[in-house]
């Protein structure tokens, strides 16, 4: 009997990576869109619209990034449960991801409705502060819907449905521009609402993808047998247990890298307008290029929660092998890009004829050179997160970001930016060091376990 080569394993690896992984980069990709219409639409009516929009949206993102824990844990789990054809447990982890998310949203409702008077309280412009507070007061009530598309995304995902998890998302950003071009604006006859209008029409958007979703899921004849929506309303403590003690760390560990990012574009802040202006540029571009290895470390979490499933080790390996080389050939081109197209990608987010344009790129640049070093740092913690929830391991890996990215990345960039006199560039230094040292402890962590 022949052995086949060792590469054609890793091509079969590489390529069940890829057709998993490329309609979840898809449906990144596209849901980060989401967020770039807004702000261009939002540009486009008013600048006092578009700084309460931004500030709204931010806040609703760091809540949202919180509650998504339980639907990042229902991926393994549902992943594991499902290669050992254990229906019941896929469908009591998916109900209770759901159950988590919207109790969660309940929980923090009141502080988008009654945003005003807080975000006056944080020194915030009177108009931005009245305005921001309206358009948190309305999207407020689209985060018990969008985590539960997370959970469903995530459930789709593990279940290996990831096209219709694309192609909803992609629709989404359609009809989330129709709206926005109608409430906005005010055309055809429509109210014109500005930043109100945008929150409307998120709400909307995750609403219609939820409706989407959940028809797909609970009568696709071959997703039946989980008989997801029967009984939905009896809880289960002992999976919603289950699922909380799994996606609590998650939610904390996406929270300590948000911040992280959050509190470097504070220190951006203090350095001047123009500085924060490049800052802010180099991120969406950076974020834009992150999705693809988010795409791939979901996968990666698909493949390893179905191996661990199967109680087959090596097929574990191999999976996050392939799933690594592939994020870190990604991050290879990634590199190429930034060295070569720094300049025309940060002149493409400034007018022509911006006065401070001339300041402004070459910060960008330079940014962007720094976020070249940290694209293998970058892409390899965000495989390893993957990999370690793909084998059930949160709660480590929540103390690990913790560590690495607040004790070890904020200080040496406030100390390299401020003390040393590094300024920009020095805060991006730390965070390039803050990454490395979570992508080495958690590697180092999940490949002793399944050693």
């Amino acid at each position: 009997m022949t052995t086949a080569p060792a590469h054609t394993g890793f091509l079969r690896n590489a390529r069940a990576v890829l057709v998993l992984g490329l309609p979840l980069v898809g449906s990144h990709v596209a849901q980060f869109a989401l967020h770039v219409v807004d702000t261009v639409m939002l540009g486009w009516y008013s600048v006092t619209d578009l700084a309460a929009g931004a500030l709204g949206a931010t806040v609703f993102f760091v809540f949202f990034t919180l509650g998504s824990g339980y639907a990042h844990a229902v991926m393994p789990l549902v992943a594991t449960n499902a290669a050992g054809d254990n229906d019941a447990e896929v469908r009591r982890a998916t109900r209770m991801g759901m159950w988590l998310s919207l109790l969660y949203a309940l929980i923090v409702l009141p502080v988008f409705l009654f945003a005003s008077p807080i975000l006056g309280a944080m020194g915030q412009d009177p108009d931005v502060a009245r305005l921001g507070g309206a358009y948190m007061s309305m999207v407020g009530f689209g985060i018990g819907p969008a985590l539960v598309v997370m959970v469903l995304k995530s459930y789709l995902a593990a279940l290996e449905r990831t096209q219709v998890v694309l192609w909803t998302t992609v629709g989404a950003v359609f009809v989330n521009i129709g709206i926005n071009y109608l409430l906005i604006f005010g055309n055809f006859g429509f109210p014109e609402m500005g930043a109100r209008g945008a929150a409307i029409a998120s709400v909307t958007v995750q609403v219609f993808t939820l409706v989407i979703l959940l028809a797909y899921a609970a009568w696709l004849p071959a997703l039946r047998r989980y008989h997801l929506l029967i009984r939905f309303w009896r809880p289960d403590w002992q999976a919603l247990r289950m699922v909380h003690v799994m996606g609590y760390p998650i939610g904390l560990a996406l929270l300590a890298e948000t911040g992280l990012f959050a509190a470097s574009s504070v220190m951006m802040g203090w350095l001047g307008k123009e500085t924060l202006a490049a800052h802010s540029i180099a991120l969406e571009i950076t974020a834009m290029f992150f999705m693809v290895h988010l795409g791939l470390s979901n996968a990666g979490t698909v493949l390893v929660g179905r191996a661990k499933g199967r109680g087959d080790t090596e097929a574990l390996r191999a999976a996050a092998r392939a799933s690594l080389v592939l994020s870190l050939g990604v991050a290879l081109f990634t590199v190429a890009v930034y060295v070569i197209f720094a300049e025309t990608m940060v002149g493409l987010f400034l007018s022509p004829d911006d006065p401070e344009r001339s300041f402004i790129i070459p910060l960008g640049i330079s940014l962007l050179w720094v976020a070249a070093l940290f694209q293998l740092a970058d892409s390899a913690q965000a495989m390893a997160m993957g990999f370690l929830r793909g084998i059930h391991d949160t709660r480590q890996p929540m103390l690990i970001a913790a560590v690495s990215y607040w004790l070890i990345g904020l200080p040496i960039g406030y100390g390299l930016g401020f003390l040393l006199g590094l300024e920009g560039v020095g805060v991006w230094f730390g965070l390039v060091t803050g990454l490395t040292a979570a992508a080495i402890a958690l590697h180092i962590r999940f490949w002793r376990a399944i050693a």
